[in-house]
């Protein structure tokens, strides 16, 4: 059976995040031909979009590129590291199972990032950057990292807040979220997904800061905590 074309708003977004990637890569791989650049970010999409997704979609990977764009406008973050931000947000969650061991999704994406950008061109250093900032997101310690970091403060922690700003995004928008993560983990009874879900809340409300941004604090943080606070009522009501 013939496959129907996806519909328009769809092929518009897919293509608008070819031109970034294109644009990133250009730079990053300058040497690297077109065709090559386009069979991965052609990949990258595919494994956005397998079917076990729910929250960790296109739709984050566009959030969370929207989130880097906002910061770098707001001063937080120079184009060179928005730019390698950009490149780490695409594969931050390329790999992606749910009922994998806690840590393998993170430590495979930043591998396939590794080997990918390398066969691409991309410079050594830029990639150590990019792998450490998929490494980051495993446990969202922005003040921890490996050396490769250690000049790229900034970078890190506006992937850091652009991964999270699902935590602050409007009502609507933070309860699809909400069951978009619960539909991932359906195969998660519902005592032990409530207990393990409360327990991430909690952290998150029990930091002393959720976002590291200047930026994302003033704008992002009441709201993140109104949503965080009522979606854990919610849980142990």
């Amino acid at each position: 059976m013939t496959s129907l074309p996806p519909p328009e708003s769809e092929r518009s977004r897919d293509t608008s995040l070819s031109a970034s990637w294109h644009g990133d890569l250009q730079v990053l791989a300058p040497e690297a031909p077109a065709s090559l650049r386009t069979g991965e970010v052609e990949l990258l999409l595919s494994r956005w979009s397998e079917p076990q997704r729910r929250y960790h979609t296109v739709q984050h990977l566009v959030e969370v590129l929207q989130a880097i764009e906002g910061l770098a406008a707001a001063g937080e973050v120079d184009t060179v590291g928005a730019r390698l931000a950009r490149v780490a947000a695409w594969y931050h969650d390329v790999v992606y199972d749910p009922r994998a061991a806690s840590g393998s999704n993170e430590h495979r994406s930043a591998a396939l990032a590794r080997d990918h950008l390398n066969a691409l061109g991309v410079a050594r250093g830029s990639v150590d950057v990019i792998e450490a900032l998929v490494l980051m997101t495993l446990d969202h310690d922005a003040s921890a990292g490996p050396a490769a970091l250690a000049s790229r403060r900034h970078t890190v922690e506006v992937l850091h807040d652009a991964d999270l700003w699902v935590l602050s995004a409007p009502v609507a928008r933070y309860r699809e979220y909400a069951r978009q993560v619960r539909a991932e983990y359906a195969h998660v009874p519902d005592d032990l997904f409530t207990h393990g879900r409360s327990a991430i809340l909690s952290q998150f409300l029990q930091r002393e800061d959720i976002y590291r941004t200047g930026h994302a604090r003033r704008h992002w943080r009441a709201q993140a905590h109104r949503n965080l606070t009522t979606e854990l009522a919610r849980l142990r009501a």
